[in-house]
């Protein structure tokens, strides 16, 4: 078997596809995904202050390995959480998920990450985890509650029947949890604990269940249903690192620039693995022309620490990111390739890719400086193809469609876990 050597072109840039998130999974998710059983004793619900603690967030905080712990709890009605993670490096020791891309409700093995969002409501001198739902027709769910209120950190009590799991695809587990119910949703309706005691422990969970995905039969995007990488779309989509417009669209043809490619790369990269790295803020400005507050500076400044992106250097010796310019398909493959490499290495392997189908030799890329990791990369995975999958022809200065990055990206996604399982 050949190796596929390392390649840096100069020119190369990345990012993800961070436009105005839709939700976390396509309508048809509990066809793409399973669900895995995980310990209850690793897992916390917690009421997170927002600014003076008049409101409250989720926050699931998950305890990876002994080392330290990752949470403390103290009193009770309602018991306080400390959240220890947040006073040291926890990477690899802890995680923790702050919004729909971590976590979602499963409901009778049905994701309701598109009918569903979490949230905590004050009720008669309580805190209430419920699932709000999308459509004003159907009724919320309650899901937990922390049996009293306060302004900092609070323990919120899942109601008996939840419980958390982990979602799955292709049989593997992935970063992100389900707060789970195997009764159907119509019995969950109007189900109300008030004045329930917390219960002693978490219930008894069924045998866990990887079911192999079906083929994706439908969509819940306007404008994908002919679209030649639909199937790729929902999937990225359902994995939570790339997602739709607000108008229920996702604008497959569209150009995109390199900050929303910066945006995709780096959330697929933080669920490859178990334990991802958590991005914060950006100390500093990433680059002079990113500035520190702008909204996709923190993953720039994560690509760039770890030689996944890299600058233009301008005629005053400094580095500039451009980061609204449009990404070429040979900017998107030269992302993609060092993302895969800081996979393998995340999970432990040897950063050089392996080659696992045929080259193909397109016609077009003679001399060009992306010649040879876009040959490179058409062997793992297919991850670099003909452009719109036919003829022999990759087109490398042409810009990148948000429909090819989004299946460009999963494809390295899987090919990476795909070597890892």
């Amino acid at each position: 078997m050949k190796i596929l050597r390392r390649v840096f072109p100069a020119a190369a840039t990345a990012v993800v596809l961070g436009m105005t998130p839709l939700l976390s999974a396509p309508s048809n998710a509990q066809s793409l995904f399973g669900k895995t059983e995980i310990d209850q004793s690793g897992f916390v619900a917690v009421a997170s202050p927002i600014g003076n603690g008049a409101r409250h967030q989720l926050l699931l905080i998950e305890q990876k390995s002994n080392t330290r712990a990752c949470w403390g709890e103290s009193g009770s009605n309602p018991t306080i959480i400390d959240p220890l993670l947040l006073t040291f490096n926890f990477s690899g020791i802890c995680g923790r998920a702050t919004d729909a891309n971590g976590y979602s409700i499963r409901v009778n093995d049905e994701d309701l990450g598109l009918k569903y969002s979490l949230a905590i409501v004050r009720q008669g001198g309580d805190m209430v985890l419920i699932g709000r739902p999308q459509s004003r027709s159907n009724p919320s769910l309650e899901i937990g509650r922390a049996f009293g209120e306060t302004t900092g950190f609070a323990k919120l009590v899942l109601n008996p029947g939840w419980r958390f799991t982990r979602r799955t695809f292709d049989g593997k587990a992935l970063g992100h949890v389900y707060l789970t119910n195997d009764q159907t949703l119509s019995s969950l309706t109007g189900q109300s604990t008030a004045g329930q005691t917390p219960p002693p422990g978490p219930t008894n969970p069924t045998p866990p269940t990887t079911p192999t995905p079906p083929p994706v039969s439908q969509t819940n995007f306007l404008d994908i249903s002919a679209d030649l990488y639909r199937s790729d779309i929902e999937a990225a989509v359902g994995l939570g690192f790339v997602s739709g417009f607000k108008d229920n669209t996702f604008r497959p043809s569209a150009s995109l620039t390199r900050e929303q490619l910066v945006s995709i790369v780096v959330e697929a990269l933080q669920r490859v693995t178990d334990s991802p790295e958590v991005i914060g803020t950006a100390q500093g400005n990433p680059y002079p022309d990113v500035d520190r507050n702008r909204w996709s500076a923190a993953k720039i400044a994560f690509a760039r620490d770890r030689n996944i992106i890299s600058g233009y250097k301008e005629s005053n010796g400094t580095f500039s990111f451009r980061p609204t310019n449009n990404v070429t398909r040979a900017e998107l493959i030269a992302i993609t390739r060092r993302a895969a490499e800081y996979a393998k290495t995340r999970l432990g392997e040897d950063a050089q890719l392996q080659e696992n189908q045929p080259i193909r030799q397109f016609a077009d890329m003679g001399g060009h400086w992306s010649e040879q990791v876009v040959t490179q990369l058409s062997a793992y995975c297919g991850v670099a193809s003909p452009l719109n999958e036919t003829g022999n022809s990759f087109f490398p200065n042409e810009f990148a469609k948000r429909n090819y990055a989004t299946a460009a990206t999963l494809r390295m996604f899987k090919c990476v876990t795909k070597t890892a399982s």
